[in-house]
């Protein structure tokens, strides 16, 4: 070889070698930062926990190598993959908590057979008294979690387990709220009940993008046979459509005068549990033990949809500001009642903090609503052509003086007006903020609206509706969204409500409704706190369906069990007499 050639591989040789060590450098600069982000000092081990009737949990339980002496612990209980968590854990516990992550009956290395919200309850109340007993804790328990492992704590409380401190998210204490509402089921809890693999199913089948057509399905009680999978927990559900003696074990929002312990409530406009999380802090503050569990409740509520605590939600970015750390502020709260820190208890806590859309800031209060908030009516007024954004539909401060021409659509079971809009008839399951301009543009949906406000309008607290409505069927649906109609045409969903006709006086009892009769329905389209700036508009819309967020109404009566359908011609009056409206908290200028 001659030394040209070989000078050339010397080169060739080297040039690998630095390269291959630019790669190494690049990757330790990537790697070495996650790595010295995992604390070391976090240890865990597996454990075993007994219940009442033998059956033995698995559980991993995490603590600092340097912990010296019985401390607080704090338990999350949830049937998924407890991997997921574990970040969570570790920062709990190289805080100086133990934590502990428990695999509910059936799952994961847990015996037993999984049992859903109704095994909860005893096997919450039994591990925390097991951990009560052991030598590392100091008598002092709380628990922790989003969604199930929020609704979970309750469940356990329920059953009376003795804990000294919770903090939760998105969970409710009435587990029939979270699958109804008004009446309607809530069609994605289906889906979300297949995935991570709950119940054994594929996961091609729960990514499947034949759910659009499953979800059109009747009778609803016999979904399972569409999808070609067994679903004995869901169809239950479908089959238990009223708040009957099914759902007993599942609630325990009649036993909260019972229960004594602080806790930190964290809710979402756009999450269908917001209502029930907001309840139950409102319950927790009126109607629990002592003086010291009514004083000591938190609620921190922001504009996420289910299991998001971060700024981007749907279409809408809500800034920087939006994105929650939960898991700080679940420290916050138990270093003040679990470990006392001095530094934190001489904080005082706001009893409500709250997101205020379009400032997108965080503002704090006393109370929810806030005080000072004060019920304003927005009326609805037409000349009886109120279908699509491009009738005469608006919205007014003053009610109509004499009688208005009623405005009118056809809800028809078999088109459905989709949720999310801008993604045509795909039927997304998407509870956030999607433009509605294209669901605004069907005959089938009402819109009211101001004209573009010459000065901001801010409100915050519970939005209710009263409507004066009726319907040629024996059932119909109204659903309602409030909307921020941006200057570009944007439109944006800030709530939803909706009611169920046979609902409108018990959800124990149904009523059909009597065709051309009218009738006046109080409607509840959740919590939100919203700034609409000048320039904007205030929007009403009205349809007979959101799907697949809610399921279809068939407009017989016959309910999840039935497979005719009828098109409902649906009225709402505007009159002297019949003076439909939309009442918002609205806050003082300037606030």
């Amino acid at each position: 070889m001659s030394a040209l050639a070989t000078r050339s591989w010397r080169i060739i040789f080297g040039l690998r070698f630095l390269w291959v060590g630019a790669i190494l450098v690049a990757t330790l600069l990537i790697v070495m930062p996650v790595l010295s982000a995992v604390d070391e000092s976090v240890i865990f081990e597996d454990i075993k926990i007994p219940m009442r009737d033998g059956i033995r949990l698995q559980a991993r339980l995490y603590k600092s190598r340097h912990l010296k002496g019985p401390t607080p612990v704090l338990l999350r209980r949830f049937p998924l993959d407890k991997k997921r968590y574990e970040p969570e854990a570790q920062r709990f516990a190289a805080a100086g908590y133990i934590a502990i992550i428990q695999d509910c009956r059936g799952r994961n290395g847990s015996e037993g057979v999984y049992g859903f919200y109704p095994a909860e309850g005893p096997d919450g109340f039994d591990t925390v008294e097991w951990i009560r007993r052991q030598p590392w804790c100091n008598g002092q328990v709380g628990m922790w979690g989003m969604s199930y492992a929020g609704s979970s704590q309750w469940l356990a409380a329920g059953e009376g387990a003795k804990l000294d401190a919770t903090a939760y998210a998105q969970g409710a204490s009435n587990s029939y709220n979270v699958e109804y509402f008004s009446g309607t089921f809530r069609l994605p809890a289906i889906r979300s009940g297949l995935r991570g693999a709950l119940f054994g199913i594929p996961t091609e089948l729960s990514e499947s993008k034949e759910w659009p057509r499953w979800y059109l399905h009747l009778p609803l009680t016999e979904f399972d046979k569409a999808i070609g999978y067994s679903m004995p927990w869901r169809i239950s559900i479908l089959a238990h459509n009223r708040r009957d003696g099914f759902w007993k074990r599942m609630d325990v929002s009649g036993d909260i005068q019972q229960m004594n312990f602080p806790s930190q409530h964290i809710a979402s406009y756009y999450d269908h549990i917001c209502r029930e999380t907001v309840r139950t802090f409102q319950a927790m503050r009126e109607r629990s033990a002592t003086e010291f569990s009514r004083r000591n409740q938190q609620l921190i509520i922001g504009p996420w949809d289910h299991g998001n605590l971060r700024r981007k939600v749907a279409d809408v970015d809500f800034g920087s500001q939006a994105t929650l750390d939960m898991v700080g502020e679940n420290l916050n709260w138990f270093d003040r009642f679990l470990k006392k820190k001095s530094e934190v208890v001489k904080q005082s806590f706001p009893p409500v903090r709250y997101f205020m859309m379009g400032e997108n800031v965080w503002k704090t209060s006393t109370h929810w609503p806030p005080p000072e908030a004060k019920s304003v009516s927005f009326y609805l007024r037409s000349g009886g052509q109120a279908n699509t954004r491009n009738g005469d539909g608006r919205l007014d401060r003053k009610p109509a003086r004499d009688q208005e021409p009623s405005d009118s659509f056809q809800a028809d079971p078999s088109d459905p007006v989709p949720a999310a809009p801008a993604y045509g008839k795909q039927y997304r399951e998407i509870s956030g903020p999607t433009d509605q301009q294209l669901a605004q543009d069907r005959n089938d949906v009402l819109v009211y609206s101001t004209a573009p406000l010459s000065n901001p309008v801010s409100f915050a607290g519970p939005l209710t509706a009263e409507l004066f409505v009726s319907a040629d069927t024996v059932d119909a649906d109204w659903v309602i969204r409030l909307i921020d109609v941006h200057p570009s045409g944007f439109a944006q969903p800030l709530a939803t409500g909706i009611q169920r006709g046979s609902f409108r006086d018990s959800e124990v009892r149904l009523s059909l409704l009597e065709p051309s009769k009218t009738y006046r329905l109080q409607i509840d389209l959740g919590h939100a706190a919203a700034r609409i700036s000048a320039g904007h508009r205030l929007s009403l819309q009205i349809a007979g369906s959101c799907f697949p967020l809610f399921d279809r109404n068939t407009n017989t009566g016959e309910g999840p069990t039935g497979t005719r359908t009828r098109v409902a011609t649906e009225q709402v009056l505007h009159s002297k007499t019949s003076a439909s409206r939309v009442l918002l908290p609205v806050l003082p200028a300037g606030h």
